[in-house]
């Protein structure tokens, strides 16, 4: 762990500390926060969601660096036969292609911009014109790009890392029995008696069949040509990400119809999660309580607890951080000294955006689980085809993402449902 990610973490130590500090103090004093102390709670909240951003986006990074063997592989080299010049730049450590004349087009436009036209040289002045047509040219400002994309926030993607996966390679489905009702217990008998005859245990079956999902992209060939950046490769990676959010999106709330069946849907047993899994107990009609995150929690077999996660979204988060047990103590713990994971009553958590969060009555609004019990089969992974010739008529090219995908929770009783009451 790098000596950024540990200053962060004693960042956010900090400000949770002042936090709770702030929460005990109106404890003590039996009182509601003021208006001024609210506003400075919720600033310190703020505070708390951005440095534990960048916390992770510290230990992505840092994963990412480790892996890398050779950083001149980021950027492609530039095709050979191309119209225009390039030649090769650094940037650190990374070579990048470049239009040859880009340093010729900036120094001609800031002479132009200084001293006029008329102080710009032969070479410098064919540089500027850009689409000259038979009267001349037209005088443009040579944009100077930097290499950095402007994007939001990637929400996290987590399911299929903490599912069991299957592949299936040659059939149309997965198929698994499954014991739906154990035999009744045995009774105590005579020694050459045979016991009663069981008529509970039941036999049934868990099938999924992967749904086809695709998506076509078309980038201009100039881009694709004169970029500094390798845009075939943004293309591709925002593709496979776009796949990723709406397969992790339909894990969740799926319909099961077409498309995975999501654990936030309430299904029939043996189809998903039923509705004999939400747990509402101890919780309000528009929060829920310590108490109902303990219900929801010792619902699940004391089996299920080593592996079980709780899964929130932020709005949730933040009503977490001020929940405190019968002892005093927060049920929110983050990770103070980096390697950990931050802990609800115990409990790994992880944060999507896909998550319910709508507190009424009877909503979902979290869930807890022992995700190895939702499986995923998938019959064609994360594919992309380079469609070269297709829109040649348009200077175009085609990038198809395809997948064959499904999913759904196949023991009940490895999940509880944290429900308004």
């Amino acid at each position: 762990m790098n000596e950024k990610i540990r200053s962060l973490l004693a960042d956010r130590a900090k400000v949770v500390a002042d936090q709770r500090a702030m929460l005990d103090k109106m404890d003590e004093e039996k009182r509601d926060l003021s208006a001024d102390e609210n506003i400075n709670y919720e600033n310190m909240d703020t505070e708390v969601d951005r440095i534990t951003r960048d916390i992770e986006r510290e230990k992505t990074l840092e994963t990412r660096e480790k892996e890398i063997e050779d950083p001149a592989n980021v950027f492609k080299a530039e095709p050979e036969g191309t119209r225009e010049e390039v030649k090769p730049l650094e940037y650190r450590g990374m070579k990048i292609n470049v239009p040859a004349d880009s340093e010729v087009q900036q120094r001609a436009w800031n002479t132009f911009l200084t001293r006029g036209i008329q102080a710009v040289g032969g070479d410098e002045l064919r540089a500027l014109q850009a689409d000259a047509d038979i009267s001349g040219g037209f005088l443009v400002a040579p944009p100077q790009f930097v290499l950095k994309l402007i994007q939001a926030m990637d929400d996290e993607v987590f399911i299929r890392g903490m599912a069991t996966v299957y592949p299936v390679t040659k059939a149309e489905s997965l198929g698994a029995p499954s014991l739906d009702t154990d035999p009744a217990d045995p009774t105590w008998t005579a020694e050459i008696a045979t016991g009663t005859e069981d008529s509970s245990m039941a036999f049934g079956k868990r099938e999924l069949n992967p749904h086809p999902l695709a998506k076509l992209i078309k980038v201009s060939e100039k881009l694709l040509r004169v970029s500094a950046m390798d845009v075939e490769s943004l293309v591709t990676g925002r593709l496979a990400y776009k796949f990723g959010i709406t397969a992790e999106n339909a894990y969740l709330n799926g319909s099961g119809s077409g498309q995975p069946m999501g654990v936030f849907t309430a299904a029939t047993a043996g189809f998903g999660i039923s509705t004999s899994r939400d747990v509402a107990t101890g919780n309000a009609a528009t929060a829920f309580t310590t108490d109902g995150l303990m219900e929801a929690l010792y619902s699940l077999k004391g089996q299920y607890h080593a592996l079980a996660t709780w899964i929130f979204h932020r709005d949730a988060i933040k009503r977490l951080r001020k929940l405190k047990d019968g002892e005093g103590q927060y049920i929110w713990n983050p990770d103070m000294k980096g390697g950990q994971p931050d802990m609800v009553l115990g409990r790994p958590y992880k944060m999507s955006e896909y998550c319910p969060n709508t507190f009424t009555s009877g909503e979902y609004v979290g869930i807890i689980g022992d995700f190895k019990n939702y499986w995923i089969a998938d019959a064609l992974s994360m594919r992309i085809q380079r469609l070269n010739e297709l829109y040649a008529a348009t200077n175009q090219v085609g990038f198809i993402g395809r997948l064959e995908s499904d999913g759904m929770p196949v023991l009940e009783e490895a999940f509880a449902r944290v429900t308004l009451g």
